[in-house]
């Protein structure tokens, strides 16, 4: 099957020897609560348990371990904003070999501290990743560093085939593996070892819209690339020249997934499996939301990739999703300015059930007469039956209630 890829299933069974004991064998947890929304019988691989809270650490060990002993005293050098830079910077300072790390100049602040934490040298440089990766070659061949690459390099593709390899051993019945596709090297290191232990499974790979790189390559297309995606994990303009032959043969299919549904993907790990989601580890769910009949009935296997989600971020996310679900509504209420009025106001959205969030005073807006008053109430709901029983009791009683929406006000209520 393999003699053509840069990886054989034998290569994979020596990784997973090689990093026993240095990464965790992460659980494949049942998720009844998601099974329950997509209709499949789902389970889930945690790497965001791992150290780093990331996959990114298999591949990382088994290329350091690869290393010859003037390799490791010569040292490493990796470019990474993110997850990979932790990865081999953690385990190069636990190995006891040099490490250098290429960042972008607008890499967040806790992202570049976070990995001199772990005694790696940060070499800041460029605007992108590209120009990142441009310096850390140059260095590489100017101080005879061994490059580390993210994805393209047949160690690290090994590395990250041990996960399918655990996912089998475990549940051999799965029909299904559902996987991140960012630069392809996780995507073609569990192809490889899926396929050579099932040769019938079906492997999906999940890729952001706004980075369509396989789903291009594959299908020839010319999808524009680019954009700001809470999946910047894999957010990769450039596909792995080692990593494309193996996904254009192994994998069934290349599924583009918008911002809206990972959002949704990443609310539901958190509000239903109870787990931290970064935006690329949440896509997989993300594409069974999205076409949930595809899946119904299957046993699915998803890999939920990684951990690293701002928590101001994950709150901003699980807000939107609850005023998606009409579970926090806000209304301007328009009527005449009097004593007692918040009060009033106040005890009917009681009566009614609601939590009252936030309450704003509007005098000054030309549409309501001198001695009117505007008020934007947010409050919190049961849902969408509940919100419209509030907005029509509000109506009932003279408050003539409009909807404040994202895109701005409802028309009123009738």
């Amino acid at each position: 099957m393999s003699e053509s890829f840069a990886i054989t299933p034998e290569d994979i069974d020596a990784a997973a020897g090689r990093i026993a004991g240095h990464v965790l064998r992460t659980p494949l947890v049942p998720a009844p609560r998601l099974s329950e929304l997509t209709g499949a019988t789902v389970l889930v691989k945690h790497e965001n348990m791992q150290a780093t809270a990331s996959f990114k650490e298999r591949g990382a060990v088994n290329k350091l371990l690869t290393l010859s002993e003037a390799e490791r005293e010569r040292g490493v050098i990796a470019m990474s904003a993110g997850n990979h830079a932790q990865a081999v910077a953690y385990h190069a300072k636990r190995f006891g070999i040099p490490a250098t790390i290429v960042m972008p100049e607008t890499t967040p602040l806790v992202k570049v501290e976070n990995t001199r934490a772990h005694d790696a040298r940060v070499v800041l440089h460029g605007e992108t990743l590209s120009e990142a990766s441009q310096r850390a070659h140059e260095l590489a061949g100017v101080e005879k560093l061994t490059f580390v690459h993210p994805y393209d390099d047949a160690a690290v593709m090994a590395g990250q085939g041990t996960l399918a390899r655990e996912m089998l051993t475990e549940a051999p019945d799965l029909d299904m593996l559902i996987i991140p596709l960012g630069g392809g090297g996780l995507m073609a290191g569990n192809a490889v070892a899926a396929k050579a232990i099932k040769p019938g499974i079906d492997l999906i790979g999940v890729e952001a819209a706004l980075y369509p790189s396989f789903f291009n390559a594959v299908h020839q297309q010319d999808k524009p690339i680019g954009g700001p995606t809470l999946a910047e994990g894999i957010a990769v303009k450039t596909v792995g020249q080692l990593t494309l032959p193996v996904i254009s043969a192994l994998v069934s299919d290349i599924v583009l997934v918008g911002e809206d549904l990972i959002e949704r993907a990443v609310n539901a790990y958190a509000s239903l499996q109870h787990s931290l989601a970064e935006g690329a580890g949440a896509t997989g769910l993300a594409a069974m939301l999205k076409e949930p009949e595809r899946y119904a009935g299957r046993k699915v296997g998803l890999v939920l990739s990684g951990g690293n989600i701002d928590t101001r971020l994950l709150a901003a996310i699980m807000v939107r999703e609850l005023e998606r679900d009409d579970r926090i509504v806000a209304f301007r209420l328009t009527t005449s300015d009097r004593p007692g009025l918040l009060g009033r106001i106040a005890s009917l959205l009681g009566e009614e059930g609601a939590n009252i969030l936030e309450v704003s005073h509007g005098r000054l807006f030309l549409d309501v007469p001198a001695k009117g008053v505007t008020l934007d109430v947010t409050v919190e709901t049961r849902g969408a039956a509940h919100s419209r029983g509030i907005e029509d009791a509000l109506a009932k009683n003279g408050f003539a209630p409009r909807r404040i929406l994202p895109r701005g006000l409802a028309e009123p209520a009738r």
